[in-house]
């Protein structure tokens, strides 16, 4: 039951994901085209000038739970239930995105964001893992 409607929610999710990174959130489109190379300093940076939590929880937390919906995708690709073959995919397309925030100065390029996006999929490549285990009977 879980993977019928995990297969009828992704594509929504993914266009909802999508715009978020284009276009949600008082998104504008930068003067010059921006990237962020230095990994976990800046975000270090990030949380330690920000006024408020909401923000830090929001952007951060943010960047990794709004992902662990792909460490799923196992049920609908059986390739993608090894973890390393799942990582290199999300990571290419990943990177593809972030590049394309670049390009159209959308967005920033941000190595923290694939990081985190990243580890969000790892998370849920381990939740997949142990819904499958413990709630057998659900997951089909």
């Amino acid at each position: 039951m879980l993977k019928k409607f995990y297969k009828i929610i992704i594509v929504p999710y993914i266009v909802f994901l999508l715009y978020l990174m284009f276009l949600g959130m008082g998104r504008f489109q930068y003067e010059d085209n921006l990237i962020t190379v230095e990994p976990i300093f800046s975000t270090i940076q990030f949380i330690r000038s920000t006024i408020g939590w909401k923000d830090v929880i929001i952007i951060v937390l943010g960047n990794i739970i709004m992902f662990v919906p792909f460490g799923f995708l196992g049920w609908i690709n059986p390739q993608l239930r090894n973890l390393k073959i799942l990582l290199y995919s999300f990571i290419s397309c990943i990177v593809i995105v972030e590049a394309l925030q670049y390009f159209t100065r959308m967005g920033i390029f941000e190595v923290d964001d694939i990081l985190l996006n990243t580890f969000g999929v790892y998370l849920g490549w381990l939740l997949c893992r142990f819904i499958e285990q413990r709630f057998s009977r659900l997951v089909l």
